[in-house]
């Protein structure tokens, strides 16, 4: 059985806890891997390493952290496919997926590679007689990344390539369930030249989260999951006195008015709630259908989806894999029939369709007449399942979209410029989407949303991502003229 371990000091280190998780093939169900779970003494060595290597690391030139910045950008680009393969075997998203994942790490380590331009600061001349005041900023030393088994390459990127540009050590404990892209991405920026403990990885679970949480050399705390998990980490996090983003649920929107084009609309439907089996944090999760937009939108998103490929994410030919647990798989398979004994239409149920092979697979399903008090609807699902709400008017779809408790992303399909301003101004959502079903940022503006989708008052990545990685130092400085000038000692024929 193949051993996934630690990475500490700049190579493989085993776990010594004796405890390991099981790492599944979601493609077909088997066990392809043990990972080693740490204790909290293993840790505590992790983090004492990314302690001693700090102080090095924050003195290392920004012309010097750029260049190593570059060569990982390099690397990884020269490597994505291997990534990209790592993340499908133990994922189980399609390879175009995966590839995808990597190429917006790619745009979040470029933009840490622009560190000397990032970390300026201010400054003011004679801000009083004699007087300078400047402002520059500190990384805060150790800090911490917990990362989410949907995306293991891109969100730890989002996390340390600003914290390491930053100046900052970084220790990542990713998911146990697909944890060998973390340890690609160590070997990358140790063949880039990053000092041994800038970059550690910690593989575990609960006991490994806890003790990062507490841990008094950890500064900084960076989360994404779960809405209940993100705010006890928050909660956790800032009782020890660290500075903490955590990053929760959602359940996405997507308003259709019936000015809007059915077939772009119902084609961004499907790519959005489908794809990488709908377990993405930015899915669209709810369709809100305005009018007599309704009817004509969700056949044509059924029709579609009697056509869409399923199967191994090495098929290429595949749209959709498998789920990454087959716990998870009856979690998601459950909210079905939930939602057809609270009354709503399982237009396609994806429990009926057959899919080849063993693995977690679950076909996409729709379920229209979904109404607000229902369970399929208030509750984060993290699924191929997608639920049509029904409305009248603009009005009542801004009102069910702010009235949800999360507040991640939302988007608007419509060719009326004008209902498009209003939305995006009434919206109470952290991303926006116009015409656009995924409103990811780019990597110079940063991820997050509002409400419980963000505990915290900082985004991820971007010039959020410098903020949050970084402390203001403000100094004020005078300098008395001396009763002999340094230019008088140096020529004293000049007086």
């Amino acid at each position: 059985m193949k051993r996934i371990s630690h990475w500490a000091r700049g190579r493989l280190v085993e776990g010594g806890s004796g405890r390991t998780g099981p790492v599944y093939d979601p493609a077909t169900g088997q066990q392809v891997a043990e990972v080693d779970l740490a204790s909290a003494a293993e840790v505590d060595a992790a983090v004492a390493a990314a302690d001693a290597a700090s102080p090095g690391w924050r003195a290392t030139s920004l012309a010097r952290r750029s260049e190593v910045l570059f060569r990982f950008r390099e690397l990884l680009d020269a490597n994505r496919k291997e990534v990209a393969a790592a993340i499908t075997a133990e994922h189980g998203k399609v390879l175009s997926d995966a590839l995808g994942e990597v190429a917006r790490a790619l745009e979040n380590v470029e933009f840490a590679c622009g560190v000397p331009q990032l970390l300026k600061g201010d400054h003011t001349e004679q801000a009083s007689a004699g007087v300078d005041v400047w402002s520059v900023r500190q990384p805060l030393g150790v800090v911490a990344g917990v990362t989410p088994f949907n995306f293991p390459a891109m969100v730890p990127l989002w996390m340390c390539s600003t914290a390491i540009a930053c100046g900052n050590a970084f220790v990542l404990k990713p998911s146990e369930k697909d944890p060998s892209a973390s340890l690609l991405l160590a070997e990358l920026w140790h063949d880039a030249g990053l000092p041994d403990g800038v970059f550690e990885v910690v593989q575990g679970d609960r006991v490994a989260v806890e003790r990062l949480l507490e841990h008094p050399d950890v500064a900084a705390f960076s989360f994404v999951g779960s809405t209940p998990v993100a705010r006890a980490v928050y909660e956790a996090g800032t009782r020890h006195g660290k500075r903490v983003q955590a990053l929760g649920g959602a359940k996405n929107h997507m308003v259709v008015l019936p000015d809007a084009e059915v077939p772009a609309a119902a084609d961004a439907a499907v790519s959005a709630a489908y794809g990488s089996a709908g377990e993405r944090c930015m899915a669209v999760s709810v369709v809100v259908a305005v009018g007599a937009a309704a009817d004509p939108l969700v056949a044509a998103i059924a029709a579609r989806l009697e056509g869409l490929r399923i199967g191994p994410g090495t098929d290429p030919e595949a749209e959709m894999g498998p789920l990454v647990t087959a716990d998870h798989l009856e979690r998601v398979a459950s909210y079905l029939g939930v939602a057809e004994s609270e009354g709503a239409s399982l237009v396609v149920d994806g429990r009926r369709r057959e899919v080849g092979g063993a693995g977690f697979f679950l076909a996409p399903s729709l379920v229209d007449h979904v109404a607000p008090t229902m369970r399929v609807y208030r509750e984060e699902i993290f699924g191929p399942v997608l639920c049509v709400v029904r409305v009248d008017r603009y009005e009542d779809a801004v009102a069910l979209v702010n009235a949800h408790e999360f507040g991640n992303g939302c988007a608007l399909f419509t060719r009326d410029g004008g209902a498009a301003r209003r939305f995006q101004f009434e919206v109470d959502c952290g991303m926006v989407g116009i015409n656009v079903p995924v409103p990811v940022p780019v990597a110079y503006y940063s991820f997050g949303g509002w409400k419980a989708s963000l505990f915290g008052d900082t985004h991820m990545y971007g010039p959020e991502g410098v903020h949050f990685y970084t402390r203001t130092k403000v100094v004020t400085a005078r300098w008395p003229e001396p009763a002999t000038s340094a230019v008088d000692l140096a020529f004293p024929g000049n007086r």
